[in-house]
């Protein structure tokens, strides 16, 4: 089974071996937190932490917990959508 991550609507391949995995997600996140030098940056930490959630649970537990907290958040600041008012409509009939 070929292991992805999801980024919006991107699907990332990531390496079938579960030991190349967390070294590549460990070397993101780490790499993120020297993220003031030039090379690196910032953005390497979350996607650290979205490889290394495939294989393990803490890490994939905290991500789902963002995941939902996200939508609820998404969710509440849309608008609400009002009933339609019929035009026409029988009054007194």
């Amino acid at each position: 089974m070929a292991h992805k991550v999801r980024i919006f609507d991107r699907q990332l391949r990531l390496p079938n071996s579960k030991p190349l995995r967390i070294g590549l997600g460990t070397m993101l996140v780490g790499g993120g937190l020297l993220g003031f030098l030039p090379v690196l940056g910032f953005w390497m930490v979350p996607l650290g932490f979205l490889v290394l959630s495939v294989d393990l649970p803490a890490i994939r537990r905290w991500r789902r917990q963002m995941t939902v907290w996200w939508y609820r958040r998404k969710g509440e600041k849309e608008p609400v959508e009002k009933e339609p008012v019929e035009k026409g409509g029988s009054r007194g009939s």
